[in-house]
């Protein structure tokens, strides 16, 4: 393995909010799922699914939904006398909130409910933890998935973002459209498709602003 190489795609990976018009084939999704599920999580549960949506219609359904949700908040804020924060959610958070719409594939990552032996026959006899604590636990497994398939996209030529918007906002009415199991976690969704744009290298702290060595 070249790790120059390698960190080369990590370094020049971005999230990239208009795309071209170029459709991605089923294959490359696939591809990209390929990678995803290689992804290392608790004792090898696997707690995530994918949805590719790649109806550009239903996308723009999805987007839709987002932004009826999001009026609604900002009216509700409005009758508590907050409208600022009410024009901030619509004019700043909207946008970035929907940026998706123009992406030729939306991929709905889901967490699954976490369930191994170690669970099975001791964690939940001796009450280890809370019930949320699993739903918490298919959440991290399903966000390292989702590395996996960013960078597996910026490899392949492809751009991806990451974005909760849509969960935040019109969760309940996103898994109603797209038929999604309530024993399922919506944790985010990821748009994808040929970048018709380049964003520039964001700022990162430095390595000891965020790291501790203990010896």
């Amino acid at each position: 393995m070249n790790y120059e190489a390698f960190k080369q795609i990590v370094l020049d990976r971005r999230s990239v909010r208009k795309f071209t018009d170029q459709d991605v084939s089923v294959e490359d999704i696939k591809e990209l799922i390929d990678c995803a599920r290689y992804a290392p999580s608790d004792t090898n549960s696997q707690t995530w699914e994918f949805v590719a949506v790649m109806n550009r219609d239903k996308i723009k359904d999805i987007e839709q939904m987002t932004w009826d949700e999001l009026h609604k908040r900002a009216a509700e804020a409005e009758g508590k006398g907050l409208g600022r924060e009410a024009r901030l959610l619509t004019k700043s958070f909207g946008p970035y909130a929907t940026a998706f719409s123009d992406a030729p594939v939306l991929i709905v990552l889901l967490a699954t409910p976490y369930n191994s032996k170690f669970r099975e026959r001791i964690f939940d006899p001796i009450a280890l933890v809370e019930d949320a604590v699993w739903a918490e636990e298919g959440i991290k497994s399903s966000c390292l998935a989702a590395q996996n398939l960013m960078l597996a996209a910026h490899a392949r030529g492809l751009a991806t973002c990451p974005m909760t918007g849509p969960v935040l906002l019109a969760q309940h009415r996103l898994r109603d459209y797209l038929g999604i199991d309530d024993s399922r976690q919506i944790n985010m969704v990821i748009a994808l498709g040929h970048p018709s744009e380049q964003p520039g290298r964001l700022a990162r702290k430095e390595v000891d602003e965020i790291l501790t060595i203990v010896q």
